[in-house]
């Protein structure tokens, strides 16, 4: 039975000992399996942290990011009769008479780049509506067409820090213009709800390209710009234009944009300029508020265009505008627009930036009579909640070009309305 035990016990330790040989080379395979994977998570950037979850997410550009937009609709009429359910250059609302969906916008962007280190940050807006094919990049001005890859893109820019100084800004991809006081993105942003007349004769749309932009004090930035064209469309491989801007900010509540534009548009016009024309300019943008109890405050845009059409004729566009705004109470704002447009020649409204689609450009032919634009905008803006944003509105437009607004012989409108806002 010793004997018995003694053997039985014996076999039991050859028995535990290959068994253990064998899991510890298991155990040594296990780990050169986990150490190859933890050198590939480590590449990626993804290696996991002591309490066992990764300390990066495995899609890191989705690990934080902003969703914004708004969604916004209106109904506006045309109470002077002018028989013009298409007034050209009344923005948002190019059909009279009619409830519209203006506007659906969509934004996706990361968080802001940190100005103390190299970093990197995108925006991506997206527009659907009635009045996308104005604002997005697609198909706005000088006649570039739906379908080219840009349609329902508002802007999309990739965004870089170079810690140099206060922080090189480097921007790539499909850039908002830099001309304009008002936003493109109408009442849902800006205190009156239709668009003024600087913001698109006399301003620009979305278009892609480069710009650089440095801080050199708290009071003044500088912004460079080269991109396709002003209005020759996202994909021109024609000429480019610079626009190059100083932003300053001598005091708390005032800021002034100055700006300066050159470049050839590769547009073509025939018989006027069939290769296009030249265009040169600047705008001075600025903003005072008065009181900020009452957020009491004033705007201002200037513009200046001249044009020059190669072996052609050459000449000058302007305008002029104004803004004045006033809280009423906490959920009441007032907001009055006034400005002047003169066209000498109706290059301007009629080639330079001419509406797409079935809004045909004012009837003052180039070369001919041209036109002066004036109007006058009274909004009241009611906010009930925070998101949501209700703006009756009455407009008078008057063109000094005879059926300007209409084949009636009619110079001036009377517009009536309600836009309506959700902001998310």
């Amino acid at each position: 039975m010793v004997a018995g035990g003694f053997s039985a016990h014996a076999q039991s330790d050859t028995t535990g000992s290959s068994t253990s040989s064998k899991l510890e080379q298991e155990n040594q395979e296990l780990r050169q399996r986990l150490d190859k994977l933890e050198h590939i998570l480590e590449k990626e950037g993804l290696k996991p942290s002591e309490n066992g979850m990764a300390s990066t997410p495995a899609v890191s550009a989705m690990s934080s990011v902003n969703i914004s937009g708004f969604v916004e609709a209106s109904y506006f009429s045309d109470v002077a009769d002018s028989r013009d359910n298409h007034p050209a250059g009344y923005l948002w609302n190019t059909s009279l008479n009619s409830f519209t969906l203006n506007k659906i916008k969509l934004t996706l962007a990361s968080p802001g780049v940190d100005k103390d280190k190299w970093d990197a940050a995108y925006r991506a807006s997206f527009i659907w509506g009635s009045d996308a094919p104005i604002v997005d990049t697609g198909s706005t001005a000088g006649g570039v067409a739906a379908g080219n890859g840009f349609s329902w893109v508002r802007e999309a820019y990739i965004e870089v820090n170079a810690p140099i100084g206060t922080g090189l800004d480097l921007r790539a991809g499909d850039l908002i213009s830099l001309l304009n006081y008002e936003s493109g993105d109408g009442g849902a942003v800006n205190d009156n709800f239709s668009q003024s007349y600087a913001w698109y004769w006399t301003g620009n749309p979305p278009n892609v390209g480069i710009q650089a932009g440095y801080d050199v004090n708290d009071w003044l930035g500088i912004k460079l710009r080269l991109q396709n064209g002003l209005y020759s469309g996202p994909v021109s491989i024609g000429g480019k234009t610079f626009i190059g801007g100083l932003y300053i900010k001598p005091i708390k509540n005032l800021w002034v944009d100055v700006l300066g534009f050159t470049g050839h548009q590769d547009i073509s016009a025939p018989p006027v300029a069939p290769g296009g024309w030249d265009i040169a300019g600047g705008s001075i943008l600025a903003g005072y508020t008065l009181n900020t109890n009452w957020n009491l405050a004033i705007g201002n845009e200037d513009d200046y265009f001249h044009y020059s059409i190669p072996g052609g004729a050459s000449g000058d566009f302007w305008s002029v505008a104004g803004w004045l705004g006033v809280d009423m109470c906490p959920k009441v704002r007032l907001a009055l627009r006034a400005e002047y447009l003169c066209d000498p020649s109706g290059f301007g409204t009629y080639f330079n930036s001419p509406p797409p689609g079935a809004d045909a450009a004012f009837p003052g032919a180039f070369p001919g009579e041209g036109q002066d634009l004036e109007e006058v905008t009274l909004t009241l803006d009611y906010k009930p909640v925070p998101m949501v944003k209700i703006q009756p509105e009455i407009r008078w437009n008057h063109c000094n070009y005879a059926s300007g607004f209409g084949l009636d012989g009619k110079k001036d409108q009377i517009i009536v309305g309600m836009g309506v806002s959700y902001l998310f």
